[in-house]
């Protein structure tokens, strides 16, 4: 290996190197040096080297100082309930007329939601799915042995939400559903597969929790002005718009 001296000074990606203290201080220091360190700047502390990147390139030049940011219109924490009515002959097995219904549990499938969100103006609105296993626990008639039917399916919500001064035009964020509460009421009136009303049905619910932000990009000045991109974005119109959502899974 090669040794090191003040005649052979390493290369460094931050400067030059000191070898030893005397490199490092002033004449006033103790350590007596003719030639101090040129990286150096201070006569009581280690090396003081301005270091400065390389200057950014823009891939093409600006011709102007303002720059698009998304204002944020409004936002709110607001409930939905996806629930549905199911007659006994929809599960598997078919649970027979005059069952007592034992127990009911509701597993919702929250990665599987399919939720088409719409902006008209000041409000919000969204329609979707959400996936669900529903097991039934029963006593059939003249029985003492509870048995069990199942049934996958997804329930529809749909809910509008007031946003004052939002536009059609605008962006819609909202959070991941939450679950705050699984209801099952038995004995509920449905049609059922005759055509007619029985109360050998079931009713489920699910409340789900959500956030949603309504954003409008806008574009600001240097002195922090703020105008709209489409300014005429909030325009009212006499002709209500009709929406066709993708078909449901």
């Amino acid at each position: 290996m090669e040794k090191l001296d003040n005649k052979k000074p390493l290369n460094s990606n931050w400067g030059s190197v000191c070898f030893n203290d005397s490199d490092c201080f002033g004449k006033n220091s103790r350590f007596e040096n003719k030639n101090p360190c040129k990286s150096c700047g201070s006569c009581d502390s280690a090396c003081q080297c301005d270091f400065k990147a390389p200057a950014r390139q823009l891939a093409a030049p600006l011709n102007s100082d303002c720059v698009l940011v998304n204002s944020v219109v409004g936002s709110k924490t607001v409930q939905k309930v996806a629930e549905a009515t199911f007659p006994f002959t929809a599960f598997t097995p078919a649970i027979p007329a005059g069952s007592t219904i034992v127990s009911v549990v509701v597993v919702p499938n929250l990665a599987g939601v399919v939720r088409n969100t719409t902006i008209i103006m000041d409000k919000v609105v969204n329609i979707g799915l959400i996936p669900v296993s529903i097991t039934v626990t029963f006593l059939a008639p003249g029985t003492t042995t509870p048995a069990t039917a199942v049934l996958s399916t997804t329930l529809p919500f749909q809910e509008h939400t007031d946003f004052p001064g939002a536009s059609p035009e605008d962006a819609v964020i909202e959070s991941p559903f939450v679950v705050e509460g699984i209801f099952a009421q038995p004995g509920v009136p449905v049609i059922g597969t005759t055509g007619l009303v029985t109360t050998d049905a079931i009713l489920v619910k699910i409340v789900l929790r959500t956030t949603i932000t309504v954003t409008r990009q806008v574009i600001v000045d240097s002195h922090g002005g703020i105008c709209d991109v489409n300014d005429r974005s909030c325009e009212s119109t006499t002709t209500p718009s009709t929406i066709t959502l993708p078909s449901a899974p």
